[in-house]
C-alpha cells in the first residue's frame, strides 16, 4: 500500500508542471521580412501579422508591409526604379497542427499593394487589388516563441497585373 501511494504522488509530482503551462493562447503576432517576385521586379519589405485562432483548426489573420528593398528596373532602355511603397491583406487561415510545437497553413484572402515607378524622372504609383493564397508553417520553440516560413500567390484583379509570389520568414509569438 505504502508503494502504491508512493508512486501515486510521484506521479503527481510529475505531472505538476504539465498541468502549469498555460495553454496555447488564440492570439499571435509576427514581424518578419518579405520577398515579392514579380514579372516587373524583385522587392522587399518588412511584414507585421496579427491573427486569432476560433479553434485551433481554423482563424483569421491580417498583414501589412512597408517596402524597404527597392529593384532597378529598364524600360524602353532607360533605367528606373520600382519601390514597394506599403500592402494590407486579411486572410482565413486552417491549421494542421502536427505537433504542440509545429503546425502547417492554408491561408486565402484579400488584399491591396501600392508601388511607385521611376523612370527618367518620371513617377508613376500603382495600387493593385488581389486575392491571395498560401501556405507555410510556424514552429514554435518553446510553446510561445517560433519562427514561420511562407509562400503567398498575389493574384491580382486588374486586367494585365499579372501574379506575385511572395516568401516570407518571420518572429513569431503566441500571446
Amino acid at each position: 500500500m505504502r508503494n502504491i501511494l508512493l508512486a501515486t504522488a510521484a506521479l503527481t509530482l510529475i505531472a505538476a508542471p504539465a498541468m502549469a503551462q498555460d495553454p496555447a493562447s488564440p492570439v499571435t503576432g509576427s514581424i518578419g521580412y518579405t520577398q515579392l517576385d514579380t514579372d516587373g521586379g524583385d522587392l522587399g519589405a518588412v511584414t507585421g501579422r496579427v491573427g486569432y485562432d476560433f479553434t485551433r483548426n481554423f482563424g483569421v489573420e491580417g498583414e501589412a508591409s512597408i517596402g524597404v528593398k527597392d529593384d532597378d528596373i529598364t524600360f524602353g532602355g532607360v533605367d528606373g526604379k520600382l519601390e514597394h511603397d506599403w500592402d494590407a491583406a486579411a486572410y482565413g487561415v486552417a491549421k494542421l497542427p502536427i505537433n504542440p510545437n509545429l503546425e502547417l497553413f492554408g491561408r486565402l484572402g484579400y488584399g491591396t499593394t501600392s508601388v511607385t515607378a521611376d523612370v527618367a524622372g518620371a513617377t508613376a504609383s500603382a495600387d493593385g487589388e488581389s486575392v491571395n493564397y498560401g501556405v507555410g508553417a510556424n514552429y514554435f520553440i518553446d510553446g510561445r516563441n517560433g519562427i514561420r516560413a511562407d509562400w503567398t500567390r498575389r493574384d491580382f484583379r486588374d486586367d494585365g497585373a499579372g501574379e506575385a509570389d511572395t516568401y516570407g520568414l518571420s518572429y513569431v509569438r503566441r500571446f
